[in-house]
């Protein structure tokens, strides 16, 4: 089982970098973008960690006021919830 939600939360967050990352190549080149409810629902579900990184390494979406804290409450969610699948504790 931890095997599984390691690799689940090791992809998810590889996802949600990658889309970071993504999204930013395409708002350079005024191309279509990714949704943000795409970005929180990763990131509600596991890649908060990845979604973050990809936001201030390659600085994109750092001036919305919702991805700066909506991201890193849903990073103490998974926090939590992954202390919690693994101690059977909450933090």
């Amino acid at each position: 089982m931890r095997g599984f939600i390691i690799c689940y939360l090791a992809a998810v967050n590889l996802v949600a970098f990658f889309l970071m990352y993504s999204d930013k190549r395409r708002a350079v080149c005024r191309q279509w973008r990714i949704p943000e409810k795409t970005f929180f629902a990763l990131s509600f579900f596991g890649g908060a960690a990845g979604a973050l990184a990809g936001m201030f390494l390659f600085r994109h979406k750092t001036r919305h006021l919702s991805f700066r804290i909506l991201l890193p409450l849903c990073l103490i969610l998974n926090i939590a919830a992954v202390c919690w699948l693994f101690t059977g504790e909450l933090i």
